[in-house]
């Protein structure tokens, strides 16, 4: 059995990398500029079946770049989740905005039905646009982020943001891999679906460029703006002339290089993802109290986190993390709840009421690709001494 550290996700890279990054420094095209950031921007939209693709510094800098495309200005309210990470939001405020925060179904996504709920009972439509009663604001768009891998109920989302006039912006950050198999959506892949897309390439991510975004879209005039933003919206490269506020989003060409690598390895990550998720599945079943939260059926995930729900246990959640700790295995809870923080004190916060129970009884388990079936064992073996 493995007797080494367990970390929880950690990068994966016995491809190409250091061949293709070598190549990069060689031609000494290592910053924003170089082949392979365009290589990688048409693996990517290739992959994905995106119209195309513009890569960027980060999944939080796609999602900035994504609001200011969907038209969200200062004073504006933006639906988004509460249960995710806090980078999925905070680009609403970098926009003088404020979020509505939203429940989550047993998905961990964002619950449609308390989106629709929200928009029917505390907002009215006024010329085609959406506005909330109570506050007399304006609700322009919606956020929805793909959790762990999962995918959000984008049938019903996309209905909900047709019907109110909201541009959908989908935080795949943690999905690249994922897509729908059956239903309207069927050969959709996640950020593919709604108006815009996000990916990231954090290093615990499903691949990854060291850090590193990706924006995705139907829409030639979103991707082109996009680029226009990511760039310091330069309208003359030559003499430097620019026409509305840019960002230094880009991407470099080293980063690229990795990522490339990447790609020609993502449909085996995700096939060891499975693997491995049905592993853990196989040795949780028969262990009462704890259970291994499943994937939104008709889908296909690429199953980037597992995560371990805990009930009725003789030790709580954080006691069983503590004691994983201690024998050399590395897990963590979910994220604090975004309406509890303190940037978002005051903030709206829709019938708020699965999320804390999730909040309270999730474990992630270790979940690299890197991962071996003996690593497995020891995680569920040390589950069991843990809980007994």
């Amino acid at each position: 059995m493995s007797e080494g550290f367990i970390p929880l996700s950690v990068p994966n890279l016995k491809g190409k990398e250091l061949e293709y990054v070598t190549e990069a420094v060689r031609s000494e095209w290592v910053s924003t500029a170089g082949s392979y950031v365009s290589d990688f921007e048409a693996s990517i939209a290739d992959y994905v079946d995106a119209q195309g693709a513009v890569a960027c510094q980060s999944g939080t800098a796609g999602i900035h770049t994504a609001l200011i495309l969907a038209g969200v200005k200062a004073d504006d309210l933006v639906i988004v989740p509460t249960l995710t990470f806090i980078a999925a939001v905070n680009p609403v405020k970098y926009l003088g905005a404020d979020p509505v925060f939203m429940d989550c179904d047993d998905s961990l996504c964002i619950d449609p039905k308390k989106v629709r709920a929200f928009c029917t009972q505390e907002c009215e439509m006024r010329d085609g646009v959406l506005f909330h009663k109570a506050s007399n604001r304006r609700v322009s768009a919606l956020v929805v982020v793909h959790v762990f891998g999962n995918m959000a109920d984008m049938g019903e989302l996309m209905e909900i943001a047709q019907e109110f006039h909201l541009p959908l912006i989908e935080d795949a950050t943690e999905a690249l891999g994922t897509y729908y198999e059956e239903g309207p959506f069927a050969g959709s892949y996640a950020g593919t679906i709604g108006d815009i897309g996000i990916y990231s390439f954090n290093g615990n991510k499903i691949i990854t460029t060291g850090g590193g975004g990706m924006i995705v879209s139907r829409s030639d005039e979103y991707l082109a703006h996009a680029k226009h933003l990511t760039t310091q919206a330069k309208s003359d490269p030559l003499y430097y002339e620019h026409d509305e506020i840019g960002y230094n989003y880009r991407l470099t060409n080293l980063q690229a290089a990795l990522g490339l690598a990447q790609m020609e390895q993502l449909d085996r990550f995700i096939e060891t993802k499975n693997k491995n998720y049905d592993h853990y599945q196989s040795l949780l079943k028969d262990i009462e109290g704890v259970s291994l939260l499943g994937f939104r059926e008709g889908v296909n995930s690429n199953k980037w986190f597992y995560s371990l729900l805990c009930e009725d246990l003789a030790i709580d959640r954080d006691a069983l993390i503590s004691f994983l700790q201690t024998k050399g295995i590395q897990t963590r809870p979910i994220w604090g709840l975004i309406h509890e923080q303190a940037p978002y004190e005051g903030a709206v916060a829709y019938q708020i009421t699965e999320a804390p129970k999730y909040r309270s009884k999730v474990v992630n388990l270790p979940c690299s690709t890197n991962l071996e079936k003996e690593d497995i064992d020891r995680v569920v073996t040390m589950i069991e001494e843990a809980i007994a």
